[in-house]
């Protein structure tokens, strides 16, 4: 039995984002494509449609009739995947998480909402409420015009084991194939020989427990933010850019860096500036 993702669908533009992603990658690790359809502002218009055609909603048939033309649509383009469609009542993050509790998913691939990105995901109820409290990685997808890659990734480091296990939860969906960048903030402003030996025995730990030895590091230091007077997310803007990263791994109970972030008040700056794709690994 294959493997699967799971992408909530609200037929929009961001939705189809993630489709165009997750079909692309499922085809290259072999997992199939279960859609999820959550009618939000009515609490039992499927199920009503589902035990009494006297109450069928026509928002029910138009959905039904969306999805499927989306699935023959990329069935067409990606015929080694089998995709399914899954229609539910509720609010969007409880049914996600109700789903992926019954099925095994390596991931939830999520569109987010046109420009605003990142700030969508973290303030916006959606995308937050499901990386919060789903026990599956979530893949936010920003509304971007950049092809499909997955050989440069990055992954957000203070050498926890729980990076490392985001890192095999990610391994999970993309294999190994990739070179892996270690990204660390060091704005305790740590002696730079300290951190080069901590690199060294966590890369060793790296490679011995995941099999991935394409492996290098970045250390942005206190001195860059008293320089340029910026903050953590400009930090990790300079070296997404500086390495053209394709994705960012981020440890789902790495509290502090969500804190960090929005005490700091840069999330719309992050969402205008990092536009790839981000991991979110389950806690």
């Amino acid at each position: 039995m294959r493997n699967k993702i799971l992408i909530p669908v609200d037929f929009t533009d961001h939705a189809q984002q993630a489709i165009d992603y997750a079909c692309q990658l499922a085809v290259e690790t072999a997992h199939d494509i279960d859609l999820i359809h959550v009618f939000t502002d009515h609490n039992n218009i499927y199920h009503n449609s589902l035990t009494n055609p006297d109450l069928i909603d026509p928002r029910v048939a138009f959905a039904k009739r969306d999805a499927e033309k989306i699935i023959i649509e990329y069935q067409e383009k990606f015929p080694s995947i089998q995709f399914n469609i899954i229609f539910k009542d509720g609010i969007l993050f409880e049914r996600l998480r109700e789903t992926v509790t019954n099925n095994t998913y390596d991931a939830i691939i999520m569109g987010t909402k046109g420009a605003s990105g990142l700030e969508a995901m973290l303030i916006g109820s959606n995308m937050f409420e499901v990386f919060q409290n789903t026990k599956v990685p979530v893949v936010a997808i920003p509304k971007s015009e950049k092809p499909f890659k997955t050989h440069k990734i990055g992954l957000l480091c203070n050498f926890k084991d729980g990076e490392i296990d985001v890192l095999k939860q990610a391994i999970k969906l993309y294999g190994i194939k990739f070179e892996l960048t270690l990204i660390h903030i060091n704005n305790s402003n740590d002696n730079i020989s300290i951190i080069d030996k901590k690199f060294k025995t966590f890369i060793e730990k790296i490679i011995s427990e995941t099999g991935i030895d394409d492996i290098s590091y970045v250390v942005k230091a206190q001195s860059f933010f008293i320089q340029y007077k910026e903050d953590i997310s400009s930090a990790i803007n300079s070296v997404i850019t500086d390495e053209q990263l394709n994705l960012l791994l981020v440890t789902k109970s790495k509290k502090g860096f969500l804190r960090k972030v929005i005490e700091e008040n840069v999330v719309k700056r992050m969402a205008y500036d990092i536009q790839i794709p981000k991991f979110f690994g389950k806690s």
